[in-house]
């Protein structure tokens, strides 16, 4: 099975000349999403202590991953969401800004951290997370997407840090 085959590409969504590449038909396949889950999970080193997973679409991967690999889950949100002292980093957007949060005991000094999203496209999430880590002095052992949107050069703004994906378009 192509993991590739399973995601809906829907043309000009949410606008004009964009393919957004909807995973709810990987997601509704328990094949493909046990199959992408498996192929994230044998991209993450043995040692980290926990996993981000970022709001949305990454909880479902992060979660996941977490039970499977025997790891404490870390939910990365929007502002406004969690409920107790955290952190806020901040990031440009192409049309804007926008925050990410995680609450500041979240992790320890020194603690090994995974981040899981679905989708690498300009990679400015992803770059708040990492800050976000490194604020609380823990490491980033690596950033895991389930697609890479190549063309985006996400990974520039990733730089220094190990990138995988599993699928690329």
């Amino acid at each position: 099975m192509e993991l590739k085959d399973t995601i809906r590409a829907i043309e000009n969504y949410p606008k004009e000349g964009i393919v957004f590449r909807d995973i709810t038909t990987l997601l509704k396949d328990k094949d493909a999403f046990k199959k992408a889950v498996d192929e994230m999970a044998a991209k993450i080193d043995k040692d980290v202590d926990k996993i981000i997973g970022v709001e949305a679409r990454g909880f479902i991967f992060g979660a996941a991953l977490a039970y499977k690999l025997n790891k404490g889950f870390v939910p990365a949100r929007k502002p406004g969401k969690l409920p107790y002292d955290k952190l806020i980093e901040s990031y440009k957007l192409e049309y804007g800004e926008d925050s990410i949060e995680i609450h500041k005991d979240a992790i320890l000094p020194g603690e090994k951290i995974v981040i899981i999203d679905d989708l690498l496209a300009t990679g400015g999430t992803s770059k708040a997370c990492i800050d976000l880590v490194k604020r609380l002095k823990g490491e980033v052992s690596s950033v895991i997407f389930l697609i890479e949107l190549v063309d985006l050069n996400g990974r520039e703004a990733l730089k220094g840090t190990r990138v995988e994906s599993i699928i690329k378009y």
